[in-house]
């Protein structure tokens, strides 16, 4: 792999000493998260991001490789390899290059072309490409034989081979695939009929967009349709323009021949050229397509998994529900299961006994927080709970694919003895308390963070949200004694076996004192020490550093940090007085570089810090359905979903609204990804409200006005939907007085 060190390092402007220490690491059978923590002397400080880059890279020009050595292998075999031949295969830098030079030698079906070669009809080809002969007829009719009967067929079968010639000209191919890349537009119409049952696409019934411009989600809703069989699709330049630069190649002027060669011409690009062309992009636009779509999930994913944990605290959870009733679990602080009960809120005569059992729970089991379902019956369960004004902070809880976790292998696993709405509470009052911790026991394809998941290339999908939860998992860390199974095994060097191996271990021993002990756990060996320790956490074990991302490996470092002080590594931990005598230059190593230092004394500083944002509360307006929504009105929202076209805010209905892209912000943006986060609290006014529809467009930008006029309910406001005054503070993120005092200094009172 360190053959590919130069290319890469040119292909990623990175220094190729950094490429070969990352893809020597590779060698040995690091992994990520450890190179970008513990490795940085090594690569000069590159991120998961970049080191993921190499990766990617490396992996193509093994690819890229593998195929030239094969396509050189097989043009030999044929015994048709030349020197110049070679120099092409040379200088080729992608895989499309490759394979352009390769057609003509590529094995295939037998061919128009094949047949007139067999005709004996080559040479005619080779005359008419030539354009010197001028009796045309005559020359054709020299080929008439017991297969070809007259000179038409001889002419014919002549246009053939140049046909198939034209298509697999390497060369031709590039200039008609770069007519393509700047001309092309993707089109779509509807087919015969299909105008109501693919009424979800009327956008695209009569479509065209250049394909340079054409973004990822129409990409996809347009090959959505044509695979359903609503949409026709075509991808192609203009066709005048594609033979114009085709003729230009081959047709030397006007004599007897160019007719026949424009026929051969025009035959090549729609029969041969243009479908495969068409084919080619079809493909790279939906890898396109498919690449942003799993990159705005993986993103939204991150911030999911990142989001703001509770703590340990002990938890009321309800699974709400109208005709079955509310499930109700009490959690202890470490998210064991302690009860359950069912409450019927939508029953007039059931009202006060559900009243009853939810006080009695909060007294009994010590209560710190209530977790509530997002889900149908949500606001109205959170309506009914703050009415007993128990002092409890009360929280929203995204339940999406928790139905999958409560039908899962997992859940069964976990709770053998019950059924699938107690599963489901737990999750939801789990996910309140550490969101990380219970949403790596879903697939992640289940969370519903995402744009077009199904349509795009499921191995690659999963490929990405993996690498995700594996970069969050290790970035924030894990509780060696109290961690499950499935959030072990994303830790960088461990996997599922080996977590199984580990929680068996840890409940023979009764809990892991020190760090040093994983090495006693079966299978777990030095290389995947050297992997996981640093992730994992003990919390009041027998050495301090164990709480920390201080790698063992480095722990004889700080004890002689701590020496050089007069004091122990416990007192050393969290006083930063002292940390900051600490000259970083004076303990480096071969092994240990000034990156390393600084990462350990950042560290020391607040050992284990939890990187997630504390959580916040949230109140929703009063408005529980899309008929209490108004056009006009402003309200505070959510963000839970974010795509390259718009946000989706729940505003406290079933339904998300959608914030376009162009009303999110005065500046211009082109990925809501520059402005919002998922989890993000927002003021949106609603622009339009499409009941039938069951769609509400929101807009965050208007919302300016209504902030600084300071008018604010709980039911929500009315703005005369002026435009606000542009500004360079931003009015939203003020209060209301600060906005004032801005804009009397702007435009006076």
């Amino acid at each position: 792999m360190s053959n590919f060190a130069p290319l890469v390092a040119a292909k990623l402007n990175l220094r190729i000493v950094q490429v070969e220490a990352v893809l020597d690491l590779f060698e040995e059978g690091a992994t990520i998260p450890f190179i970008a923590r513990y490795r940085k002397d090594k690569t000069g400080g590159l991120d998961e991001v970049q080191i993921q880059q190499i990766q990617d890279e490396s992996k193509f020009l093994k690819e890229f490789t593998e195929r030239k050595t094969f396509i050189e292998k097989a043009i030999t075999e044929q015994g048709k390899m030349t020197e110049e031949l070679q120099k092409k295969l040379d200088a080729a830098t992608t895989l499309t290059a490759l394979e352009d030079i390769y057609l003509p030698y590529k094995p295939k079906r037998k061919t128009k072309a094949q047949t007139a070669r067999e005709n004996g009809l080559e040479p005619l080809a080779a005359i008419m490409l030539a354009q010197q002969q001028d009796d045309v007829v005559a020359e054709a009719t020299k080929y008439i034989n017991e297969k070809i009967s007259s000179a038409d067929d001889a002419l014919q079968g002549a246009r053939d081979i140049i046909a198939e010639l034209v298509n697999e000209n390497a060369e031709v191919r590039a200039k008609m695939r770069k007519l393509f890349e700047d001309t092309a537009t993707m089109q779509s119409k509807v087919l015969t009929d299909k105008e109501t049952e693919g009424i979800k696409y009327k956008d695209y019934f009569d479509f065209s967009e250049p394909i340079h411009k054409i973004p990822s989600h129409r990409i996809l809703a347009i090959l959505r349709g044509f695979l359903e069989g609503v949409l026709r699709m075509s991808i192609a330049p203009l066709e005048d323009d594609a033979l114009y630069l085709l003729e230009q190649q081959y047709i030397k002027g006007m004599n007897p021949w160019s007719d026949h060669l424009k026929k051969a011409i025009r035959d090549a690009y729609r029969r041969l050229m243009q479908p495969s062309l068409e084919s080619e992009f079809r493909t790279a636009l939906k890898q396109k397509g498919d690449e942003e779509a799993i990159t705005v999930f993986a993103e939204n994913l991150r911030q999911l998994l990142l989001s703001a944990p509770l703590g340990r605290k002990n938890l009321l959870a309800i699974d709400p529900g109208y005709r079955t009733g509310c499930k109700v679990v009490c959690l202890d602080n470490k998210g064991d299961l302690q009860t359950t009960d069912l409450i019927y809120i939508h029953e007039n005569n059931r009202m006060y006994e559900s009243e009853h059992k939810i006080k009695k729970l909060v007294e009994q089991f010590k209560v710190e927080a209530i977790a509530i379902g997002d889900g149908t019956a949500g606001r109205e369960t959170e309506q009914f709970i703050k009415k007993l004004n128990l002092g409890l902070p009360v929280f929203l809880v995204n339940e999406d694919g928790a139905s999958v976790y409560s039908a899962s292998e997992t859940a069964r696993e976990e709770f053998p003895d019950h059924d699938v709405t107690v599963r489901g509470s737990v999750s939801i009052g789990r996910r309140l308390m550490d969101p990380l911790a219970e949403l790596v026991k879903i697939d992640p394809k289940s969370i519903g963070v995402g744009q077009y998941q199904h349509d795009v290339n499921q191995f690659r999908l999963k490929e990405r949200l993996d690498q995700t939860v594996v970069s969050c998992v290790n970035t924030v860390g894990v509780n060696l004694n109290t961690a499950s199974k499935h959030l072990l095994a994303y830790v960088s060097g461990i996997g599922g076996s080996m977590a199984e191996n580990i929680v068996r271990y840890r409940t023979e021993l009764g809990g892991f004192k020190d760090r040093a002990q994983l090495l006693k756990v079966p299978r777990l060996g030095a290389k995947a020490f050297e992997q996981c320790a640093g992730f994992l956490r003990i919390k009041d074990g027998s050495n301090p550093l164990d709480a920390s991302a201080v790698h063992p490996e480095a722990y004889p470092i700080v004890e002689k940090m701590a020496a050089a002080l007069n004091v122990g590594v416990k007192e050393l931990i969290g006083n930063e007085p002292l940390i900051t005598k600490i000259d970083p230059g004076q303990y480096v190593t071969e092994q240990f570089g000034e990156l390393t230092l600084r990462d350990i004394l950042h560290e020391l500083k607040k050992p284990g810090l939890d990187p997630r944002n504390e959580l916040e509360q949230f109140e929703f307006a009063s408005i529980y359905k899309i008929e209490d929504v108004y056009v006009g009105m402003v309200v505070p929202g959510m963000v839970t979903n974010l795509t390259r076209f718009g946000a989706f805010i729940d505003i406290g209905v079933k339904q998300d609204g959608l914030v376009h892209v162009s009303e999110i912000a005065h500046r211009y943006i082109s990925d809501p990804g520059e402005a919002l986060k998922l989890g993000q609290k927002v003021n949106v006014k609603v622009l339009e409200v499409d009941t039938l529809r069951k769609r509400i467009a929101l807009s965050i930008k208007q919302t300016e006005t209504a902030a600084v006029a300071g008018v604010k309910s709980n039911k929500g406001t009315r703005t005369n939907g002026a435009s606000p005054a542009r500004k360079e503070e931003n009015l939203s993120d003020m209060s209301v007085n600060d906005a004032l005092n801005v804009l009397k200094k702007k435009f006076g009172k």
